[in-house]
């Protein structure tokens, strides 16, 4: 993997191998301040029926689109982290965040996982508290969690994808913004998401309808719609911020 290539969160993902992790283990009072600096994060199919009670649920922009948790309206500003690197309680934590520090790998043909795990993440530490190996250098229950969690994602994961696909060839995805006045006159601006164009949606072929019920799509699209509703709650959360920052 290049630098260039490296998902979100991620800095020196490597293989979790016994010979190499065999002193390592992960904190067990990390929290998510590696999280505290993205605004958006990727959402995958399962979650969504959740996600949307918490996050305004849009799409990427660009010839893959990709449903993504809205976490801030500035950049570098996650509202659902705190100064002490807890999240937000009562809010949904995503499964991309939780997955952190694990994540696979795949070869070039896309046939075979490999789970890896980022040795700069800070809490990945030395010591036995926690480890991903026992003694003997057999996975412990940790790191055969953390392979079930990877897989699970991975497999949603490329549901979402063909999901997402589904929309954009249908040309259900338009662009939208939010644009945001705060009580002081700030205003601010989020752009270069797409949501689902309702009309269209409504207007779909009976055919096309009938296909995306039996491949479980549309309660996604009704969740992404629902969610949209949470925009008023993630600017509420946004005023506290800004109010601070003038004190």
């Amino acid at each position: 993997m290049t630098t260039n290539s490296l998902p979100l969160f991620y800095v020196q993902p490597r293989p979790l191998n016994a010979s190499l992790h065999a002193n390592l283990s992960l904190a067990t009072a990390q929290g998510f301040a590696y999280a505290a600096k993205t605004n958006a994060v990727p959402l995958v199919a399962t979650e969504l029926p959740t996600a949307c009670r918490h996050f305004p649920i849009v799409f990427t922009d660009g010839p893959q689109p990709a449903p993504v948790a809205v976490l801030g309206v500035r950049a570098g500003e996650n509202l659902f982290v705190g100064a002490d690197g807890k999240w937000r309680e009562g809010t949904y934590i995503p499964a991309y965040i939780r997955r952190y520090p694990f994540i696979f790998t795949e070869n070039a043909d896309r046939s075979q996982f490999t789970l890896c795990v980022d040795e700069a993440a800070e809490s990945v530490v030395e010591g036995r508290d926690n480890p991903f190996f026992d003694d003997a250098g057999e996975p412990t229950a940790l790191a055969r969690s953390a392979l079930e969690f990877c897989r699970d994602y991975q497999n949603q994961h490329a549901f979402t994808t063909e999901f997402s696909a589904a929309l954009a060839e249908a040309d259900l995805l338009i662009e939208n913004r939010a644009d945001i006045t705060l009580a002081d006159g700030q205003r601010l601006a989020l752009s270069g998401f797409k949501v689902v164009d309702e009309a269209k949606f409504n207007k779909l072929p009976d055919e096309t309808f009938l296909r995306w019920r039996a491949h479980g799509w549309l309660p996604l699209i009704y969740c992404h719609l629902l969610s949209i509703n949470t925009w008023p709650a993630l600017i509420n959360q946004l005023q506290p911020a800004a109010e601070g920052e003038a004190k």
